[in-house]
């Protein structure tokens, strides 16, 4: 038996500085990390959601497989927001070098002040929606 491989869908978003690089990097850096990324839609440029800015964002999906449960997964995730140069602020939804979320993973349900899954708001968001369901089987 080997280790079990799941199927995740990440979110990425940036509206501070070059944004489609950090997202490339960020992408490059899940790959290392997370597992092999499969499929990847298309960059998207949205407004702002949630908060006022000057800054629209990119925005992007990913698909990868992974052998990281999901809460180590949000901790790689987390720890590659930090590297990027995200920093945590509260909870208030503010401009951002690079935002990573877990939108699916496999067929999990998590509801924990600190994870959910599947991302609660995901489908009230275009940003999210257009990009994940051109790479997600219908």
């Amino acid at each position: 038996m080997g280790e079990m491989i799941h199927q995740v869908y990440l979110g990425l978003g940036s509206n501070q500085g070059d944004r489609a690089a950090q997202i490339a990097r960020a992408i490059e850096l899940i790959g290392e990390r997370v597992g092999r990324v499969i499929r990847q839609s298309s960059v998207i440029e949205t407004n702002p959601w949630g908060f006022t800015s000057g800054n629209k964002f990119l925005n992007c999906a990913i698909l990868c497989e992974t052998a990281l449960l999901p809460f180590p997964l949000l901790r790689v995730t987390q720890q590659i927001e930090r590297e990027l140069g995200r920093h945590y602020k509260g909870g208030a939804y503010r401009d951002r070098s690079i935002d990573i979320d877990i939108l699916l993973y496999d067929d999990v349900t998590i509801d924990t002040p600190d994870l959910q899954i599947p991302h609660p708001l995901m489908e009230q968001r275009d940003f999210v929606m257009i990009p994940l369901n051109e790479i997600k089987p219908r």
